[in-house]
């Protein structure tokens, strides 16, 4: 097993406590128990990445639950879930509804693959997964089968909730579906946000920092982690003023983390 994921199998996560692992760009590693997920991984060598894969997918073993928010490649990275779906054959891989026949494709048997919707949620091994519907840059459900096609997951395990925003932006009526959810223990938020050079490109677009640090303030985690600001030259972020923002506007109502790649994010049950 690679050395890095042979650690965190061997991280304790008794009840009442979870471990976080931020893995560049809007990846997460997250251990409730005995119990690790991996969030929107990306895990493929290319010539565009500012910084390479931490973990060869190859490498990648032991994980029993995969997730993606939606069908961009630096969030279901397919080549990776090839790769995972031999590796971690027991792992149950979960995405929108809208795209599980694109995961299926990969190779990920039918029984192991579970497609959700917002509003819904699924409980796998002690940990429940909640889809939340997100917006990159529009909310777009399929005008047929009503499906969304970007969603963010609250995982909830050993008493504490994660919230992984995935791509998007805030939008009218996501607060309460948030809030109706519980107390949040930690969020990763996207905090590249947009501008017109990036549509120009067809880049679709997430929250600025501002917008991302007001949806923490609304939330009130106990900690927050900028993501997608370091993967691409194109299409960065700046977390020092994510991080500058929430420390003069809500000063010591939440903790801001600025993740380093791989470093352990440890939470217990307040």
């Amino acid at each position: 097993m690679n050395a890095f994921l042979q650690t965190v199998m061997e991280t304790p996560a008794p009840y009442g406590a979870a471990a976080l692992w931020w893995l560049g760009q809007m990846g997460l590693l997250i251990k409730m128990g005995d119990t690790v997920l991996c969030v929107d991984y990306y895990a493929s060598p290319a010539s565009n990445r500012q910084i390479p894969p931490p973990i060869p997918a190859k490498e990648v073993s032991g994980v029993q639950v995969f997730l993606g928010t939606h069908d961009h490649l630096d969030h279901i990275d397919h080549e990776a879930w090839k790769i995972w779906a031999g590796n971690c054959p027991e792992a149950l891989f979960v995405c929108p509804a809208f795209h599980r026949e694109a995961v299926l494709g990969d190779g990920v048997q039918e029984e192991n693959c579970r497609g959700l919707n917002d509003g819904e949620s699924l409980s796998f091994k002690g940990i429940t997964i909640r889809a939340v519907a997100a917006a990159h840059e529009f909310l777009a459900p399929d005008p047929q089968s009503g499906l969304y096609p970007c969603l963010q997951y609250v995982v909830e395990g050993n008493g504490l909730k994660i919230y992984h925003a995935g791509d998007t932006l805030r939008y009218e009526g996501m607060l309460p579906k948030l809030a109706a959810l519980g107390p949040i223990d930690a969020a990763l938020l996207p905090i590249n946000g947009r501008d017109g050079a990036r549509y120009r490109r067809n880049c679709i677009g997430n929250m600025t920092f501002q917008e991302a640090a007001d949806l923490a303030g609304a939330l009130c985690p106990r900690i927050v982690i900028p993501g997608h600001w370091d993967m691409f030259a194109d299409n960065s972020g700046d977390p020092a003023a994510f991080a500058d923002y929430i420390d003069a506007k809500y000063p010591g109502r939440f903790a801001c983390v600025l993740p380093a790649r791989l470093s352990p994010v440890f939470l217990h049950k307040a």
